[in-house]
């Protein structure tokens, strides 16, 4: 018998790449990619980011008035919904996960509604405020 040792953070996305989807119901949408479940559990949405809402954490006034469209349209999108998780890992106390709805993945339609962008892992966050400037 031939052993492969992994290191840790490989086997550690082995078992998350493994996991199966689950299901569950959006309790409330806290921003454009980050909401909670009826279970409590913080979701924030795989491979996208969305304009941030607060003063404290946007760049600019214009990343914040675009926030608050991307809240509204995944508010729209989400509040009550049931929707399946693809967990993919951990981030700030949130899972990371891949959602879809009714068969349709989330992050591309918030994506194609212009009011998110792609951020794919180890890429610099997208920047809001450059068209704004």
């Amino acid at each position: 018998m031939i052993a492969i040792r992994l290191p840790v953070s490989c086997a550690a996305l082995l078992l998350i790449a493994a996991a199966p989807a689950d299901q569950g119901r959006v309790g409330h949408v806290i921003d454009g990619d980050t909401f909670r479940l009826e279970s409590g559990e913080r979701i924030r949405i795989a491979g996208i980011d969305a304009p941030e809402t607060h003063a404290g954490q946007a760049k600019c006034r214009a990343e914040i008035a675009l926030g608050q469209s991307a809240t509204a349209r995944a508010r729209m999108l989400l509040d009550g919904r049931n929707v399946t998780i693809m967990r993919v890992g951990r981030s700030y106390n949130r899972t990371v996960a891949r959602v879809t709805l009714a068969g349709r993945d989330v992050g591309s339609e918030l994506v194609a509604t212009g009011v998110a962008r792609w951020w794919p892992r180890g890429q610099r966050k997208p920047d809001w405020c450059a068209r704004a400037r």
